[in-house]
């Protein structure tokens, strides 16, 4: 690149104009060949440097050793009186500068400019014109026309100025445009500058349509996408960004693509069968395919009845039955949907069955409970016979017969008089079959030959029923009764008499 002191590319005859030849990026070399076309020819020299003076018009370039030639700069060395001077490149974004110059010691006292034939600036105060930032609709004809004190007026010719595009309209690729939901995308947005501002720097922005930023402007002309969905789909387009010049890339059109779910499979957590009464049963539902959002649902076989939902970016979804009970026993299965409609798992069978400690429970509750009714019963019988032990001593040998009570006259014992047992199993709730009573009948012995005759006179008898409860875990048959076998061991033990 070729540079230019001062800066304009059309001089008075006679003045000079230095020549620059710029862009070596590691180290200055120490000669430097020149081009000079004119009329046709080529006239070649070779500086120390790289700087060349000049005061002839042509077209002049550069070029380093292994290094590619500059673009020529087109060089006016004018005879006129009256200039208009541009300087030779223009970048959009660059500010341009414009300047009537009149050759001789006569001040203009006023100047005109027009750009394509309108006028676009007025001014006696200054004779430049000045486009603070350039842009590419700034490119076109200009013309410059100025006043003398004596009211004389001059006219430049026309001079035609170009305003360089500073880096291209940027264009947006993708790595794949009909992508698989989930998987990666990369962006790029490219461009390119020009060789006379390799130390521009740019930054890029990323769209989705309806104006969604994907991305902060960066240095970095790429984005990647780590997971694009279904949703995702659309248009997406780059920025670049420069002082102040914005360019935009054409849209580009990206179809993501979902694939429906299949093979959708029901497992549980713990396996194995059957499952512990009181453990946490976890129903996991997976899919073999499928991309995108999806829905799982979990049921139960025989109702229908939905346990849960989840919805979520994931081809497998758990749901948690926190305390299992022999209730939850069934079947049970799952759905998957991703908007192409339900796909069902096969049924999985849970059983459940109670624990080993919970049954252990129950015997030893039956146990202790049985343990006690007989400690009561001896209680009562000890303190029944304590208290007729009492009362005999103060009749002295009349003890030994039985008490009969004179006419007219009511016995009331002093331990509860027999009750019968049918109104104690009235009082039972017909469901709880892991009771059993047992009747303990207190006699006291009489003469020898009324030992023989108790059973039918046994309500003429001073005697004394106990009725003990013994809370027992009786084994039930397949349909929940009571055998007929345990109905007899009852009935056997219903009446215990203790002598």
């Amino acid at each position: 690149m070729i540079s230019l002191q001062p800066p304009w590319t059309t001089v008075f005859h006679g003045e000079r104009v230095n020549l620059t030849c710029n862009g070596f990026h590691f180290y200055a070399p120490e000669k430097i060949k020149w081009y000079r076309w004119y009329s046709g020819k080529q006239h070649p020299s070779e500086t120390p440097g790289n700087t060349l003076e000049v005061r002839d018009s042509g077209q002049y370039g550069c070029q380093a050793p292994g290094s590619l030639p500059s673009r020529p700069v087109r060089l006016l060395f004018s005879t006129a009186s009256f200039i208009l001077q541009a300087p030779h490149s223009v970048f959009e974004g660059d500010e341009l500068v414009l300047r009537c110059r009149k050759r001789g010691k006569e001040k203009l006292t006023a100047v005109r400019y027009f750009w394509n034939r309108k006028v676009i600036s007025d001014s006696n105060k200054s004779l430049d014109l000045l486009i603070s930032q350039a842009r590419l609709n700034n490119s076109g004809c200009y013309q410059c026309i100025g006043s003398l004190e004596n009211k004389h007026v001059l006219r430049t010719s026309l001079t035609n100025i170009r305003i360089q595009e500073l880096f291209s309209h940027p264009k947006l690729k993708v790595t794949d445009s009909q992508p698989t939901e989930g998987n990666s995308v990369n962006l790029s947005c490219k461009t390119q500058l020009p060789l006379e501002r390799p130390d521009v720097r740019l930054r890029f922005v990323f769209f989705r349509d309806h104006g969604v930023i994907l991305s902060n402007w960066s240095a970095s002309p790429e984005l990647q996408v780590t997971a694009i969905w279904r949703e995702d789909s659309g248009s997406y387009w780059c920025g670049a960004v420069t002082s102040g010049i914005h360019k935009r890339s054409l849209p580009l059109q990206i179809d993501v693509q979902r694939i429906p779910v299949s093979g959708v499979f029901l497992e549980t957590k713990p396996q194995g069968d059957p499952v512990l009464e009181g453990e946490i049963l976890v129903l996991v539902c997976s899919v073999a395919e499928g991309t995108g959002n999806t829905t799982f649902s979990w049921h139960r076989e025989d109702t229908r009845e939905s346990l849960g939902q989840k919805s979520q970016r994931s081809q497998r979804a758990e749901l948690e039955i926190p305390v299992i009970r022999e209730g939850h026993t069934g079947g049970y299965y799952c759905t998957a949907d991703n908007g192409y409609g339900i796909i069902q798992s096969e049924a999985v069978n849970v059983s459940v069955r109670s624990t080993p400690g919970k049954r252990r429970g129950l015997v030893a509750a039956g146990t202790t409970g049985g343990t006690f009714g007989v400690l009561l019963a001896v209680a009562l019988l000890f303190y029944c016979w304590h208290q007729r032990k009492l009362g005999d001593g103060s009749l002295g040998d009349t003890t030994r017969r039985p008490l009969t009570p004179d006419p007219g006259v009511s016995f009331h014992p002093m331990c509860p008089a027999p009750v019968e047992l049918q109104q104690l199993y009235s009082n039972v709730h017909p469901k709880e079959r892991d009771l059993v009573y047992s009747e303990v009948q207190i006699i006291q012995p009489g003469e020898e030959g009324e030992g023989n005759t108790f059973r039918t006179s046994l309500e003429d008898q001073n005697a004394s029923i106990v009725y003990s409860e013994v809370k027992t875990q009786l084994q039930d048959d397949s349909t929940g009764k009571v055998s007929s076998k345990d109905e007899d061991i009852m009935e056997n033990h219903k009446g215990v008499l203790l002598m």
